[in-house]
């Protein structure tokens, strides 16, 4: 078993299911102490230390990092879904997932820096999303919040090089997570929609959580100290491939 996360420290929000759950679950595997920021502690029991969190609420996220004293890896990882054309969401909605989405990541980062700069292997990675880079049907406001989180995620690998503190971020595809779960229940022909979702992504099948907490925990890692500024796709060849029909 892997232990280059041993004697470290890491915070990964969104952590009780999905991508952050198997974020967690790996770096409590390599020897990491992993908090667990999310609302509810969902898998998390055995694996890491649940502190409730709603990245959305300032006061939520300074009460989480209160209980933490050291700190060497975040993986920002809590993100809300939102369906439709520009047309579809409301001004409230807009402003939610942003503020889940995007300020979140920011709220995190605020608290997380001071912290990250005693570190000798500090490194934030943020989970973006091929919505990002490659227009997705229907999902405007969803991929507004993730062309933000790639153009931030940059941003800061700018502002932190100096300081020793990379920045990278990992751009899924449609992955196999209870989130994609429940948006396939709302559809009128669920089965339909999965076939759907997984013809649009070249390898013809959804990323599952694990191969995008594998890239997660590759950009964190202490072993690659020289990768800053970078956006991984783990997308099926999605936003690369045009598949000739």
């Amino acid at each position: 078993m892997s232990t280059e996360f041993a004697g470290l420290k890491a915070v990964v929000t969104g952590a009780g299911s999905g991508i952050g759950l198997a974020t967690a679950k790996m770096l409590a595997a390599g020897g990491a102490h992993v908090y667990g920021l999310d609302i509810a502690e969902g898998g998390l029991a055995g694996t890491a230390e649940w502190l409730s969190c709603d990245v959305g609420d300032d006061a939520s996220v300074a009460a989480a990092f209160s209980k933490i004293s050291a700190l060497d890896i975040v993986i920002n990882g809590a993100a809300i879904s939102a369906v439709g054309n520009v047309e579809a969401n409301t001004s409230d909605e807009w402003a939610r997932v942003m503020n889940i989405n995007v300020t979140g990541i920011a709220r995190v980062c605020r608290h997380a820096l001071p912290l990250l700069r005693k570190s000798k292997s500090p490194s934030i990675t943020n989970v973006c999303s091929v919505a990002a880079t490659a227009g997705i049907p229907k999902r405007a406001l969803y991929s507004a919040t993730k062309g933000a989180v790639l153009s931030l995620t940059m941003a800061m690998a700018n502002d932190y090089v100096a300081e020793g503190i990379r920045v990278n971020c990992v751009n899924p595809g449609t992955a196999d997570t209870p989130w994609v779960q429940r948006l396939l229940a709302q559809a009128a022909d669920p089965a339909a929609e999965k076939k759907a979702l997984e013809a649009r992504q070249p390898m013809g099948r959804l990323v599952s959580a694990d191969e995008v907490a594998r890239a997660l925990c590759f950009l964190a890692s202490p072993l690659q100290g020289a990768i800053t500024a970078t956006s991984l796709e783990v997308d099926g060849g999605m936003q690369g491939l045009r598949i000739p029909k």
